[in-house]
């Protein structure tokens, strides 16, 4: 049984636009070293940095907390596995790292969305 559900969607123009303004600092706020380096290795790397960016917005939902001082941006990351699948590591323990997380993300062009579904 599901304890929590999130999902988010984001123009990847939005993400292109804040990575424009503000560089590097952007995602580096948002996002680890992990996660940077796997959206840099492709062709258009806003397109993935969309997708991570609605992951950590979708995995803020379905704990329940939204962003805020209960959650910050990197105490979670998203990683792919052997074969591409996408799951969250915790990267500080807290209240969530005990609990298992399932997570989607999808994009085109336009737009990256993520879904993301808490268990006990």
């Amino acid at each position: 049984m599901a304890e929590g559900i999130g999902i988010d969607i984001i123009e990847v123009k939005r993400i292109k636009s804040l990575i424009e303004k503000y560089g590097d600092r952007f995602y580096q706020r948002i996002l680890t070293e992990n996660e940077i380096n796997y959206c840099k290795k492709f062709p258009d790397p806003e397109v993935h940095f969309a997708g991570r960016f609605a992951s950590k917005e979708a995995y803020s939902k379905a704990i329940g907390t939204g962003i805020s001082g209960n959650f910050r941006w990197k105490d979670i990351e998203i990683l792919n596995d052997e074969r591409g699948k996408p799951y969250i590591r915790h990267t500080v323990e807290n209240q969530y790292s005990k609990l298992k997380f399932e997570i989607s993300i999808s994009h085109t062009k336009d737009y990256g969305c993520a879904v993301v579904i808490c268990r006990k």
